[in-house]
């Protein structure tokens, strides 16, 4: 509790702090409110478009958590199996290279047009560019295993599988931790992505319509909102972390 209520003083005070600078920035520019509008004109906005705003919000939410749990899934097993089979591996994983080559603007109407513009592109968006960083991760984490270990199961021939199970899942789990907190940023910006390319709700939607009728102030509701899906996400992956790696120590 005393953790959870630490987070929550240091987002208020960064709350405050980014609102005090966008403040001052209006003041002193008093830029035109289709531009910039004050953070007050923002704030006041958020009552009159809550149920608009929440259900979109809802859709990102949605689309996001989806892929980041099938994205983590499909990175780690990924892993795994090129760890088990490295032959397969050195095949798979040029592929792999070529596909996060790619800008994923450039694969996001690709999947628009081939999914639809319903949730299903958005997931497999949202897969697409957080599993890499996930897989690479893992297979570095699995690959890392202590020399005395390697030795031990070497000497006592221990079967491939069951040293996977025994000693490299375990080694692996700190790896594991930074792949899904680099995925817990990735994941949003991926469902983003794929409704700035075409959708029929989410929060990249209300952007879009509200850039296009010069609504700033719903615009920088929406994004505030995503903001906050972020660090929400954020937040739980770090809680998640800790139950995971309890022994392991941060600064």
């Amino acid at each position: 509790m005393s953790a959870f209520l630490s987070v929550c003083g240091k987002f208020l005070v960064g709350v405050l702090v980014i609102f005090g600078i966008w403040a001052l920035l209006v003041v002193l520019f008093e830029p035109p409110s289709f531009m910039l509008p004050g953070p007050l004109e923002v704030l006041q906005s958020f009552p009159a478009n809550a149920p608009f705003l929440l259900h979109h919000a809802g859709i990102t939410a949605l689309e996001t958590v989806i892929g980041f749990v099938l994205g983590v899934s499909c990175g780690t097993v990924l892993a795994v199996w090129i760890w088990l089979y490295p032959l397969a591996g050195r095949v798979v994983m040029p592929t792999i290279l070529v596909t996060q080559a790619l800008p994923v603007f450039a694969i996001a109407p690709v999947l628009v047009l081939w999914l639809g513009f319903g949730m299903s592109s958005k997931i497999v968006m949202a897969i697409l560019v957080i599993f890499f960083a996930v897989t690479s991760t893992v297979y570095d984490g699995l690959r890392r295993l202590d020399s005395g270990l390697v030795d031990l199961a070497r000497l006592y021939r221990v079967p491939r599988f069951r040293e996977l199970c025994v000693f490299r899942l375990p080694a692996a789990l700190p790896a594991f931790v930074s792949g899904i907190r680099v995925a817990a940023v990735f994941a949003p910006i991926g469902a983003v992505v794929g409704e700035w390319a075409g959708a029929k709700g989410g929060l990249a939607f209300i952007m879009l319509q509200a850039n296009a009728r010069g609504n700033a102030d719903l615009l920088f509701s929406a994004v505030i909102l995503l903001a906050l899906m972020v660090l929400a996400l954020r937040y739980a992956v770090e809680h998640l972390s800790r139950l995971l790696v309890p022994w392991q120590v941060e600064d």
